[in-house]
């Protein structure tokens, strides 16, 4: 894949969040993908991080994302972004994160986030 459907390949993944559809979600990640959440044990295959997510969408009422800045290099794709949450009854808490994607067969094989927790529970409990 070029580099320009690396860069599609992601904005589009990040805008299936906002479905809260993690089976859609799971569409762009390759069987064996590797995802790891800053300071959690990372999770390995596609219908692991599906049930991760779908956790996720159960929690919480609102999902938002969005990305500020992505570069590409090759199948390396960084992605600054503001993951938008909010807990049922909350304000949306705008999140920021910095995530990297590595590409392989024109899926995401490798997702590693970073952010700060503890900050991202301070926003959600505002």
């Amino acid at each position: 894949m070029s580099a320009t459907d690396n860069d599609k390949l992601v904005q589009e993944f990040v805008e299936a969040f906002n479905t809260k559809d993690a089976e859609k979600v799971g569409a762009f990640l390759h069987p064996e993908v590797v995802f790891q959440n800053y300071g959690e044990s990372p999770v390995t295959g596609r219908d692991a991080v599906v049930e991760v997510w779908e956790g996720v969408f159960r929690n919480f009422a609102q999902v938002k994302f969005e990305t500020v800045n992505q570069a590409v290099n090759g199948d390396v794709v960084l992605a600054e972004q503001v993951h938008g949450l909010a807990f049922p009854g909350g304000k949306l808490a705008p999140i920021m994160n910095l995530a990297v994607y590595e590409i392989r067969d024109g899926k995401i094989a490798a997702w590693r986030d970073y952010g700060n927790p503890q900050y991202a529970m301070k926003l959600l409990q505002s």
